[in-house]
């Protein structure tokens, strides 16, 4: 799909590189009044698809997915269904209720950054700062001090005066290290009262001789009727959904 997309873009940029005017370059970069730098609208398009390629890594560094598909595949595991429900049903859940998180931010991000420079605005890299500015608020108030401090350490840096000067490379990994923490976390608590539901059926196949019977056969039944009764999936994606303060 890679390389058909890669090949359409191909064609149509061959008719723009051959009869391209000498007095219109096909790719500038222009110095502004302010100090900063205009680019042409080819290379806006031609930055616009690198990032569009990078939208994959993008969520899962920068949203609330990561933490989201883990605690569901945690969860899964600890009722023991096997492959029920299914990866893709687990990735759809996911990506919407990422979405659902997200919204807000996204929202913000389009009214700053996208549509002013849409309508021409604001140039390329302005438009990209403020784009940046909500997401980064996002990652901050789920990052932990101690993480930010480790890799900032790591990157070589003493100390930041504020959070505008904390670099998105030292961001990234801190953010990301302090999801998975918190997703192994409300992973633990949710496997706590099925691990419960195991140790007290083996124990009782023990005592009554049927060493030969697995324990997750007898065992998953009660599991799925507990998380039935309790409405665990209600119960599950609200807790993801407030544990990121929404």
């Amino acid at each position: 799909m890679s390389l058909r997309w890669i090949a359409a873009a191909g064609l149509l940029l061959f008719p723009l590189l051959a009869g391209a005017q000498p007095t219109i370059p096909l790719l500038s970069v222009e110095p502004s009044a302010d100090g900063g730098s205009n680019y042409s609208a080819t290379l806006q398009v031609l930055l616009i698809m690198t990032v569009l390629s990078f939208l994959p890594s993008l969520l899962l560094a920068m949203t609330s997915f990561t933490r989201i598909i883990v605690v569901l595949a945690i969860l899964r595991q600890a009722l023991g269904t096997a492959q029920t429900p299914s990866n893709q049903v687990l990735l759809g859940l996911a990506l919407f209720l990422s979405l659902f998180v997200m919204a807000p931010v996204m929202e913000q991000a389009y009214n700053d950054g996208v549509k002013p420079y849409m309508e021409e605005q604001l140039p390329f890299d302005k438009a990209m700062a403020k784009v940046q500015v909500p997401f980064k608020e996002f990652m901050l108030g789920q990052t932990r001090e101690s993480d930010l401090i480790m890799f900032s350490e790591l990157g070589g840096y003493n100390g930041f005066n504020n959070d505008d000067e904390i670099p998105m490379k030292v961001l990234l990994p801190s953010f990301l290290t302090s999801e998975l923490k918190t997703a192994f976390q409300i992973g633990f608590l949710f496997f706590l009262p099925f691990l419960v539901i195991d140790l007290v059926v083996a124990s009782v196949l023990m005592s009554m001789g049927m060493m030969m019977l697995s324990p997750m056969l007898i065992s998953l039944p009660f599991k799925l009727m507990l998380f039935v009764l309790v409405d665990g999936w209600s119960l599950t994606v609200g807790t993801l959904a407030n544990s990121f303060g929404v």
